[in-house]
């Protein structure tokens, strides 16, 4: 058994302005559970969807999060923040050590568009190396709808998915489905913390690799603090989903490509469905 205790924050926010706030709730939730090892927050939790927040990192609040990981000995996945790089903005997510070093940043791959206006993809993938647990990856939200992310971060050898989001719509029974079936399709868990309040209206899902549902959260506040077990990925990899399925080894098996791999294919359909913008109304 190689556990790692996580707390997902699915908080209450307003809108933006939210660091002391986020602060503060940290505080809370490694006081109640001093157990914990790493708190992962929402997507924005910090600063909303706000672009104009945007500022290069490190930044300000980047260190105060550094400094209060390194106080409180926890790994922090700051859920993400705007970030201002070479003329462009970027969704990223900074990943803190329990020595307060940034150990990595991922930048959102598949921003929310045409709705997420002025936002730059990203164009790496991320894991990294917890010592002595295993290996995490990091996507965010609409990234997720998108199962070739999730399939890389496996191929990288990620069996933890932390998968920070922000959803206050109609679709987020349809994204707590795509919690689950990630984490069977890749065998993994897959820790999705969505916001609460004016933010978002939470359902925050925790899955585990045999698909199973280890904690689905209500719309309000509320902080998940769960202990899982990262030697259980090895041994479903190995054996199958339920002893059954082991479509990692399928899938590296397999003799054959996809249409997606070559540009001249995927055009052919693709450019049929039209521009990607808002729809009209009546349209």
């Amino acid at each position: 058994m190689k556990p790692f205790a996580i707390a997902g924050l699915q908080l209450a926010l307003p809108h933006s302005g939210n660091l002391e706030l986020v602060i503060k709730k940290i505080r809370q939730a490694t006081l109640r559970y001093p157990w914990v090892q790493m708190v992962v927050l929402s997507e924005l939790a910090i600063c909303g969807a706000v672009i104009g927040s945007a500022e290069p990192l490190p930044s300000k609040a980047e260190d105060r999060l550094r400094a209060l990981a390194k106080e409180l000995g926890i790994w922090l996945v700051n859920g993400s923040l705007y970030e201002k790089k070479d003329g462009k903005v970027y969704n990223t997510t900074s990943v803190i050590s329990d020595l307060g070093d940034v150990v990595t940043r991922y930048r959102k791959m598949y921003p929310f568009l045409p709705y997420e206006k002025g936002v730059a993809e990203g164009t790496e993938f991320c894991v990294f190396d917890v010592p002595g647990v295993g290996r995490f990856g990091v996507s965010i939200c609409y990234d997720m709808w998108f199962p070739e992310t999730s399939r890389a971060l496996a191929t990288m050898g990620a069996e933890v998915i932390i998968h920070p989001t922000l959803t206050n719509s109609i679709d987020r029974e349809v994204e707590c489905a795509m919690v689950r079936a990630t984490a069977a399709q890749q065998q993994c868990f897959v820790v999705d913390i969505n916001g609460a309040g004016e933010q978002a209206n939470g359902r925050s899902v925790i899955a585990g690799p045999d698909g199973d549902i280890l904690h689905q959260a209500g719309e309000m506040e509320e902080i998940i603090a769960l202990e899982i077990d990262v030697d259980r990925v090895a041994r479903v990899r190995e054996r199958g989903l339920l002893g059954l399925g082991q479509p990692l080894k399928s899938f590296r098996d397999a003799g054959h490509s996809f249409p997606q791999d070559g540009l001249a294919n995927r055009a052919d359909y693709l450019d049929t469905l039209g521009p990607l913008e808002i729809p009209k109304r009546g349209g």
